[in-house]
């Protein structure tokens, strides 16, 4: 069996890639027990150390509400950096000049810009131009530097998405008499969203994993951050790491799961049912809408 990208491989190369997938396995498995055996040399892995992960008060006191903090602003900048990336986006593409030079300006501004700098720049603004508590301020500012940046990045994915389409499904829009934005919001951004789905999820990961920054330059009382206190407390430091890493892996996981089924549901939907319809069944229903005009 053959396809477009690829022939179908062979005995020599079957048997060639079963022998590379064992070397890798094997490779992977000495290079986890050299892990494991230097974290047993340093003592990494005594029980002092693990036990406080057993008990309800290092979750309740410093991961959860950690926790909490990292998905609320993770949660905000995702609901407001989406749909304003698909408006900077679709302004990319307008006719009108000014508008699409406008978007662009601002998209390639913060897009240029790192996001902790914008965090930076937000905090400082908050600080002297508006009255938010210094408790807020931090939320605050995390959101609007994620929002900035990751607009801009959501908007080169949608004008992406949709320029990958082909010119015939414009093309026959405007062929029917569909104004430019009956096109856009009717035929191309439906299209679109399945194209640009692995890419919006990788920047919504990214969100979430941005959130650290806070904690480390405005003290934002996220994961991270609440795992410092939480290693300082009980002296496992490399336990905290790897406790807060595998959250933040299990987070993402069920980011890009949901994201899978939903891209699977958008394509089925798509699907044609392959019914034919026969001669008799489609003079019954023009019949029918005869009838119903009358």
């Amino acid at each position: 069996m053959t396809s477009v990208l690829y022939d179908a491989p062979g005995p020599r190369a079957k048997q060639r890639n079963v022998v590379l997938t064992i070397v890798f396995f094997v490779l992977l498995a000495l290079f986890l027990w050299w892990i494991w055996r230097t974290m047993d040399d340093k003592g990494q892995l005594k029980w002092a150390l693990w036990e406080p992960f057993t008990t309800s008060q290092a979750w309740t006191t410093y991961l959860l509400p950690g926790l909490a903090n990292t998905l609320k602003a993770a949660a905000l900048s995702m609901v407001i950096a989406l749909p304003l990336g698909a408006a900077l986006g679709i302004a990319r593409l307008s006719d009108h000049r000014w508008v699409r030079v406008t978007a662009g300006t601002v998209v390639e501004f913060f897009r240029s810009i790192p996001v902790l700098l914008l965090m930076l720049f937000a905090a400082a603004f908050y600080v002297s131009s508006t009255d938010i508590s210094s408790e807020d301020r931090p939320l605050y500012a995390v959101v609007t530097g994620l929002v900035l940046y990751n607009a801009s990045v959501l908007a080169e994915i949608v004008r992406a998405g949709i320029l990958s389409l082909p010119k015939g499904q414009t093309e026959a829009a405007l062929a029917i008499g569909l104004r430019k934005g009956q096109t856009m919001t009717n035929v191309l951004l439906p299209q679109a969203v399945t194209v640009m789905l692995p890419a919006i999820v990788s920047q919504l990961v990214v969100i979430v994993k941005d959130t650290a920054l806070g904690g480390v330059m405005l003290n934002f009382t996220e994961l991270l951050n609440a795992r410092s206190t939480l290693a300082a407390n009980y002296a496992n430091v490399i336990a905290s790491f790897i406790v807060v890493a595998a959250i933040f892996i299990v987070i993402n996981f069920l980011i890009t799961t949901f994201a899978s089924w939903l891209e699977g549901r958008l394509r089925r939907g798509k699907k044609s049912t392959g019914v034919v319809l026969g001669a008799a069944t489609v003079a019954g229903t023009e019949a029918t809408g005869a009838g119903g005009s009358i």
